[in-house]
């Protein structure tokens, strides 16, 4: 079957953040929005089909999960990640930040330390300070125009008493997707110091040749009850909206802890049609995933490649995930300048680098999930404003 991943599907006056909040949010309904990390194509064939025959039952009750629905998971994290999963270590959750929230809850006490490696999703600065737990920073270094993990810091780090450290895999902003080697180290120093790991892999499905997701709980047997890896469909097949997804709790006592938690936030059942698209997706969306791969990697391969030219920009060049970091320290502006270029002067509307971590300071995120037309649009914008 053959899709298409060109058509420019009109998304304003849908409540779609991504556009119906361009003036809100950049000052000017002009600005070329390519921040908000959902996707402009539409779900696959299969998905949408699902989701219209299920409207047109025309009941939307209360609806559980079953043995059928965690079989699909864990074929498809057995296909996709030859990972295999028990049924039963499945925790379903209306989104992973949600989950986080509720496993630092769970798991972790006021004034406990967590670790993060920044510049990182800026929600998981929001998971450790809105629960009173302190938060430590292990910044992420570049070598060769490409980020890794300082691990002479991150154990630093952990030998200051953490408790839990929440792991981005493939890493949002930067777009790395940790190799097997640099996942060894990450578990073994998790491992020595009795470190809780929360791993966030939701775009795990969205890795490019010749990286290969590993996830992490794969690494060591012995240290699989000591992680939660939290994953879901949305990113993969464009599904935010309809807020699904789930978390692999090996070790029981963890799991039924983390099952309390969701039932005190009264958080313990899931939307009937984001059950209906995740069934539908990872059964049918296999060819039409395969299919989006090779549209992202020509949007990224025509971003790196315009930008080639133009040293004021930097393109670090992502190994999974659909979203680009740029760097735009060369211009030498602040971040409030740098923000306002974009927006007046080329009018398209990034995410704030700033937002990741001071140590996105001179940066902005590119999302190029959508069209081609609307990639070569928005990079064409920032190249002519930074010729004039």
């Amino acid at each position: 079957m053959t899709f298409s991943f060109d058509k420019q599907i009109e998304r304003r006056n849908t409540r779609a953040v991504k556009w119906d909040l361009v003036k809100a949010l950049y000052g000017s309904e002009d600005v070329l929005p390519m921040w908000v990390a959902d996707m402009d194509f539409e779900v696959p064939p299969a998905v949408k089909d699902a989701l219209t025959e299920r409207a047109k039952h025309g009941v939307f009750g209360y609806t559980f999960t079953d043995n059928a629905l965690q079989d699909t998971i864990t074929d498809w994290l057995e296909y996709k990640h030859d990972w295999k999963v028990k049924s039963a270590s499945i925790q379903y959750s209306p989104g992973v930040i949600a989950t986080l929230h509720m496993a630092i809850q769970t798991f972790t006490e006021k004034g406990d330390k967590v670790l993060i490696q920044t510049p990182v999703y800026p929600p998981f600065y929001e998971i450790v300070k809105s629960h009173d737990r302190e938060l430590v920073k292990s910044q992420l270094i570049v070598k060769e125009n490409k980020y890794e993990i300082d691990f002479e810091d991150f154990e630093s780090k952990l030998q200051q008493g953490v408790r839990a450290f929440i792991l981005c895999n493939p890493h949002n902003p930067v777009g790395r997707v940790w190799t097997q080697a640099e996942l060894e180290k990450i578990v073994a120093l998790c491992k020595k110091y009795h470190v809780l790991i929360l791993a966030d892999e939701i775009h795990a499905d969205l890795v490019y040749q010749p990286n290969k997701h590993i996830p992490i709980a794969k690494i060591d047997e012995d240290m699989e009850d000591q992680i939660i890896t939290c994953m879901s469909p949305t990113k993969t097949f464009n599904l935010a909206g309809l807020q699904v997804s789930y978390a692999i709790v090996p070790d029981k006592q963890k799991r039924d802890a983390l099952e309390k938690t969701f039932h005190k936030q009264g958080m313990h059942i899931l939307n009937t049609m984001g059950i209906t698209a995740l069934d539908a997706a990872y059964n049918s969306g296999r060819e039409w995933l395969e299919h989006l791969i090779g549209q992202l990697q020509t949007n990224i391969d025509y971003v790196d490649n315009a930008f080639a030219n133009h040293p004021k920009v930097n393109v670090f060049r992502p190994e999974g995930t659909y979203l680009i970091w740029l760097d735009f320290r060369e211009l030498e502006l602040s971040q409030d300048e740098l923000k306002e270029f974009l927006q007046k002067e080329a009018k398209v509307g990034l995410n704030d680098g700033a937002s990741f971590g001071e140590e996105g300071s001179g940066f902005m995120r590119m999302n190029i999930a959508c069209p081609l037309e609307i990639v070569k649009e928005g990079t064409t914008r920032i190249i002519d404003a930074l010729k004039k």
